[in-house]
């Protein structure tokens, strides 16, 4: 060995021997950082106080447990304040190391980029980033910072690089297909030309086998570009990143140990599909590898077709015992491919919803609760995870799928699909970011949101979904819950009716149905389904009246009967038109800010659609009609349905002032006050 070789042997020797003492960290090891460009956020705003929340999820996630690999992702705040953070440490240091890492980051960054509402941070042993742009689920690895040393190698540089392209070649692929970190150190040892070449790669551990590769690969193949010669180089980005040093710079043993390719020998491969690492195998690893192979086929293979049969097992026991015909053409296979396209994995919600994590919980009812998540494609999402206790059970949750999954209306919530895993039972929503009708209409912190045009607006969005089930969809359905909280509104404060855990199918010739089975809201019931199970779509029509008129005097529909200053709200606006006193009934937070004409349109068509006989209430074409401004004459309503006046009870109400009903057979508490819809479920 001459000279140069000897120095360098040493020097790597030296380097070895210091690396492995304990790893610190400190504010120089910051190796570069980038302020973003998607505006600022100002102190003490609700945007600050998100970012200082996420931050210290971000730290907690990445150090909080061992199976976490020092990664974490995550996002706090609805837009306009709503924020993404991903944070990782390198694959060989603890939780400590990485803790502190991390912690450095966080105040440099903000020392760095004051109010920025972006910014990326790079450190030896971390890097983090946060921004106001939803990026936690995309694979891009932009924002690369590339690093080298300026010394090149001694010898041949072609040979040089060829031999750094074996060694990442080989470590890129460990880490993509080997470990479930994502994270991978090999060495090459010595020859005769060179000393010997220690290399990592790593990608975040939320990263698909395939997209770590190719992540990987990308970056490998732009080192001769940027690094031909150099001993040592590296590529950073958020998703992933490599290095190679002629000395060990990683804590613990090598994961690889390679020996320089022979003349012969062939080049390895680009890291492009699932193979293998570059290793030395016997005959008995080689069946090993093939082994695995062969079960990671066929194991995916036989879970989906038990998947398939045991769908298919609960869809025909179900059948055998529902009242009504099924849903779901069992003898069609085109359907069961159907269901089985609308599936997710457990795994897949767990992370979309961060673990399902009390920060992301939406709300929660009877059924059980309501959590945001984030899909790896970017879509929002809302996942109703019911409860063991809920009285929506596997036939409502397949009525469910099935029936909102055919429907496609800007005016009804979007079912993206189902979870049956686990013994889990979730519904997977699109994200309707302002939550539900009923949490803003009756707030009194909030109510003022709701202005005449944009009641206005959920009046007729409303109107118009129901019409789209009634009548212009394919399936004619009622949905039989219909309510405040059953009406969700988007950004624009456009209305989208949900939950249809309720819903029938009714044939296209088909007027009514009775059921034994009641199950619906106090307040929203129409008199005829209450009493005798009978309905129609025009149950649903009643519902919609006493939503109509909830909507302007922003009352609820019904209070504690015992309190006798309360007035059930049909008899409350029934009193006011009979009377000749109608404009008092408006919410005073409307103040005088809009047009009579129109307000008072809205209340008799509210009054006409809550009739006690289901043919003196119109139909929602009709209402259509009515609320487009079209010449049409409104007919005078006449006394309201359950209509309950103070100290005494109207003619024709059911409900006296106790718990139980006067008329009829169904006991009170089938039927939930407000909020929850509580279902009588038969027996078996």
């Amino acid at each position: 060995m001459n000279l140069p070789h000897l120095v360098l042997a040493l020097l790597s020797n030296f380097l070895l021997a210091f690396l492995h003492l304990p790893i610190t960290v400190n504010a120089e090891t910051m190796l570069y950082h980038i302020c973003g460009s998607t505006g600022n956020y100002t102190a003490n705003t609700t945007y600050d106080f998100n970012l200082q929340t996420l931050l210290t999820n971000l730290t907690t996630g990445a150090t909080n447990s061992s199976t976490n690999f020092g990664f974490a992702k995550s996002f706090v705040g609805s837009i306009p304040n709503e924020i993404f953070g991903l944070a990782l440490c390198r694959g060989d240091v603890n939780n400590s190391v990485c803790h502190s890492c991390l912690s450095q980051a966080i105040q440099d960054i903000q020392n760095l980029c004051p109010f920025n509402k972006e910014s990326t941070i790079y450190y030896d042993f971390c890097l983090l980033r946060f921004s106001n742009q939803n990026f936690i689920f995309s694979t891009d690895n932009s924002r690369q910072y590339l690093k080298w040393n300026n010394q090149n190698s001694t010898g041949s540089h072609a040979l040089f690089d060829s031999y750094v392209h074996y060694l990442m070649t080989a470590t890129a692929s460990y880490a993509a297909f080997n470990s479930s970190k994502k994270f991978g150190t090999a060495q090459l040892n010595q020859s005769e030309d060179f000393p010997q070449i220690y290399g990592l790669a790593q990608c975040t551990p939320d990263m698909s086998d395939s997209d770590c590769a190719s992540c990987l690969n990308g970056e490998v193949g732009e080192m001769p570009k940027w690094f031909s010669g150099k001993i040592g180089a590296r590529i950073l980005g958020v998703r992933c990143n490599i290095r190679y040093e002629i000395y060990s710079f990683y804590s613990g043993a090598s994961m690889l140990s390679l020996t320089v390719p022979t003349e012969n020998a062939p080049a390895p491969a680009p890291v492009t599909s699932l193979t293998p690492p570059v290793t030395n195998l016997d005959d008995q690893g080689q069946k090993k590898t093939s082994t695995i192979t062969i079960l990671a086929i066929t194991i995916p293979l036989v879970l989906a077709l038990v998947l398939i049969s045991g769908l298919c097992a609960c869809f025909l026991n179900k059948r055998k015992s529902a009242p009504t015909k099924p849903l779901l053409n069992l003898s069609n296979p085109e359907e069961i491919i159907s269901v089985e396209s609308l599936l997710f994995n457990f795994s897949v919600l767990r992370v979309a919803t961060i673990d399902f994590a009390e920060q992301n919980k939406l709300g929660e009812g009877g059924f059980g609760a309501v959590y945001k998540g984030l899909l790896p494609d970017g879509r929002e999402i809302a996942v109703k995870r019911l409860s063991e206790r809920s009285g929506q059970g596997l036939g409502e949750l397949k009525n469910e799928l099935l029936l909102v999954a055919k429907l496609q209306h800007r005016n009804l919530v979007r079912l993206f699909g189902v979870c049956l895993e686990d013994q889990e039972k979730l519904l997977v929503y699109e994200y309707v970011p302002n939550k539900s009708l009923d949490q803003i209409l009756f707030d009194t912190e909030k109510r003022h949101l709701l202005d005449w045009g944009r009641r206005y607006k959920i009046i007729c969005g409303v109107a118009r979904g129901l019409l789209y089930l009634h009548e212009d969809s394919q399936l004619r359905i009622i949905h039989r819950d219909l309510k405040a909280s059953n009406v969700l509104l988007d950004a624009e404060m456009n209305p989208k009716i949900s939950d249809f855990g309720l819903a029938r199918l009714f044939g296209r010739d088909q007027t009514q149905e009775f059921t034994n089975r009641i199950a619906g809201t106090f307040g929203y019931m129409s008199p005829e389904y209450a009493m005798h199970g009978q309905f129609s779509i025009k149950s649903d029509v009643f519902s919609y009246g006493v939503l109509v008129l909830e909507v302007i005097t922003g009352k609820k529909n019904s209070s504690p009967l015992q309190n006798e200053e309360i007035e059930h709200l049909l008899s409350f606006v029934w009193d006011h038109w009979i009377t000749g006193t109608i404009t008092e009934v408006a919410d005073p937070f409307l103040g005088q800010n809009y047009p009579m004409d129109e307000m008072l349109k809205c209340i008799q068509i509210g009054l006409l659609c809550v009739q006690d006989n289901p043919a003196h209430r119109p139909t929602m074409s009709n209402v259509a009609i009515m609320l487009s401004g079209e010449t049409m004459s409104l007919e005078h309503p006449s006394k309201p349905a359950f209509c309950i006046e103070r100290n005494s009870i109207c003619a024709g109400s059911i409900f006296s002032g106790g718990d139980s009903i006067i008329r009829g057979n169904i006991d009170r508490h089938l039927m939930s006050r407000n909020e929850v819809s509580i279902t009588n479920i038969e027996p078996r």
